[in-house]
């Protein structure tokens, strides 16, 4: 469903909290969509796009622009007059690779399950990433 990329392989999972992979060859963000890099197959396709965020430790998260809109924050800077607007690029030099991931991956659950009908299952949070991802909610409002 999330995928992360990082710019050198260099260190683990363990270090950075990212999924390693080497760096795709240079493609668009259509072609990188096309091999499964986000979670299109899931429904959370639409016409605007796609929108790449980056944490400090720089790993690097493609999801629809749909599903970064349910951020306050994100939907202000991808709506506003800023730079993130025209790059379709957001980077968070406070949060690490493991702290935007599960943040990532909560916009996925909230558009999965608001509106919906049956029992919402719990968003699974580990204790020991608690505050941070307080701090990360806080700072995104959602």
């Amino acid at each position: 469903e999330i995928q992360s990329i990082r710019n050198d392989t260099k260190h683990d999972q363990q270090t950075t909290g990212c999924r390693l992979q080497k760096r795709p060859k240079k493609r668009n963000l259509t072609q990188m969509v096309n091999t499964g890099i986000d979670s299109v197959k899931n429904g959370y396709e639409d016409e605007e796009g796609f929108v790449k965020l980056l944490s400090a430790d720089g790993c690097e998260f493609i999801l629809s622009r749909r599903v970064a809109l349910v951020s306050v924050t994100m939907k202000a800077m991808l709506e506003g007059q800023f730079r993130e607007a025209d790059d379709a690029t957001i980077s968070f030099p406070e949060m690490s690779g493991l702290i935007l991931e599960k943040v990532v991956q909560y916009l996925h659950y909230k558009v999965k399950f608001s509106n919906s009908p049956t029992r919402v299952p719990e968003f699974k949070i580990d204790p020991e990433h608690a505050l941070e991802l307080l701090v990360a909610a806080n700072y995104l409002d959602c």
